[in-house]
């Protein structure tokens, strides 16, 4: 089974125009992620990888640094249908999704997102999870929360709190008693990871299928996927990379690559 990590790259970024080229620790946001994939490829956990952009000036610095890259459209309307452009001039079995925003995504990470699809002839899509490490963050509609079933392939995902009951009086929305009360009964709650691996013909249909209501409600896309009838295994990693949303996000990124320097 022949694998590729496309990372999607695109620089109108709504909340942080130029995202891709914003520097942590003195290189480009998009190295860094292209570095890791690397890094992946290297250790034979995929066979090759690319940057998929709509800009010229990503485009010049991926190139410029030795890895490849290609220009899509800039009508796209999601990273998802700029990977579908890309894949249809692959011969691989299997594309990987893998975020321009995650610049500390690591080789466990992609390996963990592959394997599925190699144990698992029939499945089509896969992408991760990991348990919220803050209670705070269940009501974080920034956050995509996914429920499995016992085979670890998706129910649902969504952006609302996920809680173990709603009271008539909605008091649910009440934070202090949601936290004390999923911490004695031990729910977990799983954050989706951003990241998914595709079958190559699955992606090709999948960007061609109409948006469903739940996607268009949720703003996830992989929910695509779930109503039009398609399994997506999710299966668990221990932690979530640090993305780049704000200038906050940049922050908190660069004092990580800080300490792996100093170590």
């Amino acid at each position: 089974m022949r694998v590729t990590a496309i990372i999607p790259a695109r620089y109108a970024s709504t909340r942080l125009p130029g995202k891709p080229l914003i520097p942590l620790a003195g290189k480009p946001m998009i190295l860094h992620v292209a570095e890791r994939v690397e890094a992946a490829r290297s250790a034979g956990k995929i066979d090759g990888f690319l940057v998929a952009t709509d800009d010229r000036r990503i485009f010049d610095t991926v190139r410029g640094a030795g890895f490849e890259c290609r220009m899509t459209s800039a009508l796209h309307p999601t990273g998802t249908d700029r990977l579908a452009e890309v894949a249809r001039e692959l011969e691989d079995d299997v594309v990987c999704n893998i975020q321009g925003d995650e610049p500390l995504v690591d080789v466990a990470t992609i390996e963990a997102l592959v394997q599925p699809l190699r144990d698992d002839p029939a499945l089509v899509m896969g992408t991760l999870k990991t348990a919220l490490e803050r209670p705070e963050d269940r009501f974080d509609p920034n956050r995509g929360k996914v429920v499995v079933d016992e085979r670890e392939r998706a129910l649902t995902f969504t952006r609302l709190p996920i809680i173990e009951d709603v009271p008539p009086d909605r008091s649910y929305f009440n934070r202090e008693r949601v936290e004390k009360e999923h911490a004695e009964r031990g729910l977990t709650v799983w954050s989706d990871i951003g990241v998914y691996a595709y079958r190559r013909e699955f992606l090709l249909r999948y960007a061609t299928l109409p948006q469903t209501p739940f996607e268009r409600a949720e703003r996830l896309e992989q929910l695509r996927a779930l109503e039009h009838g398609y399994e997506i295994a999710v299966p668990t990693v221990r932690h979530r990379a640090l993305e780049v949303d704000t200038p906050e996000d940049v922050a908190r990124v660069e004092a990580v690559l800080a300490a792996r320097a100093r170590r």
